[in-house]
């Protein structure tokens, strides 16, 4: 099958190691396309939540196959958010194609993109980071018990319903939360004269004009790969939000049932060997015009 091909992805807050993960939908996605450059733009893993007991061969041949884009050469470049801070201690790091970094400035047909996760500007992030991590855990729970409902409403011949969105639609706090965070960030990125702001965090896919007292931009949020398995792409000079539910082809894509059931170990060793790739010293800047990694 001739896979779609995509100049930049920008994926967030996939949750790796939770049970809200949708490993498969995501693999069955990065199958169907060839990018020319990725942004993991952070909560790539789930660190806070990690658990050596739960890690299916799903995740595993996510990471597999990111690794094998980066044996390609093509352009990684990972963005830690909250649940992978941990990994902002690296920052600078380059590794093959892969660089990982905390913000990330593009020039695009002669427009400023700035890219970054955007738990900076939650204030409960900043203020009350246990407070987020227990709301985390309870977020994983609800997702746990709507794959539950789920299976039910289907067998009873009714559609797939989302506690969690309806929790958010129905709560005023949620939505004057994420009003604000677009809010605050549209600021920010128009004092910073770019064009375009890029974020996940907030698992609320959207491309949005946004007017400002200081001027416009447009507000993009690249969603998540729990509920809206959603990202960004930009192809041919324009940015859309691509959802899976929307994509038949990926949805045919086959996953290979071996891997399937081979063990994290096994395919740890297969990743290894994915790892001994031929060494590229510094991502080439010139595969993406004007880039500034921060």
């Amino acid at each position: 099958m001739a896979k779609r091909e995509v100049d930049i992805v920008v994926l967030s807050d996939v949750h790796l190691g939770t049970y809200g993960c949708r490993a498969k939908e995501l693999l069955q996605y990065l199958k169907s396309i060839k990018p020319k450059s990725v942004v993991l733009n952070g909560d790539i893993i789930d660190i806070w939540q990690f658990n050596k007991r739960y890690w299916p061969s799903t995740h595993m041949m996510v990471m597999k196959h990111l690794i094998g884009l980066i044996a390609k050469e093509v352009p990684v470049y990972y963005i830690p958010g909250n649940h992978d801070e941990m990994l902002r201690r690296f920052k600078g790091l380059q590794l093959g194609s892969l660089k990982i970094t905390n913000k990330l400035s593009l020039k695009l047909n002669g427009e400023k993109v700035w890219i970054f996760h955007g738990d900076v500007f939650d204030v409960v992030m900043q203020h009350s980071k246990w407070l987020a991590k227990l709301g985390s855990v309870g977020y994983d729970t609800l997702i746990v018990i709507n794959s539950m409902v789920n299976f039910c409403s289907e067998r009873m011949g009714k559609g797939k319903v989302s506690l969690s969105k309806k929790i958010k639609d129905k709560v005023k706090g949620a939505v004057k939360f994420i009003n604000k965070f677009e809010a605050t960030v549209c600021d920010i990125a128009v004092d910073n004269q770019f064009n375009y702001v890029v974020c996940g965090h907030i698992h609320h896919p959207e491309i949005r004009a946004v007017e400002t007292e200081k001027g416009n931009v447009i507000y993009m949020n690249s969603g998540d790969w729990i509920e809206n398995l959603s990202s960004l792409e930009y192809n041919d000079g324009a940015w859309s939000i691509y959802r899976y539910a929307d994509d038949a082809v990926a949805q045919e894509i086959d996953i290979d049932k071996k891997k399937m059931k081979q063990s994290p170990k096994e395919l740890m060793a297969s990743l290894l060997t994915e790892l001994n790739m031929k060494r590229k010293p510094v991502i080439d800047d010139g595969e993406l015009k004007n880039i500034e990694a921060a």
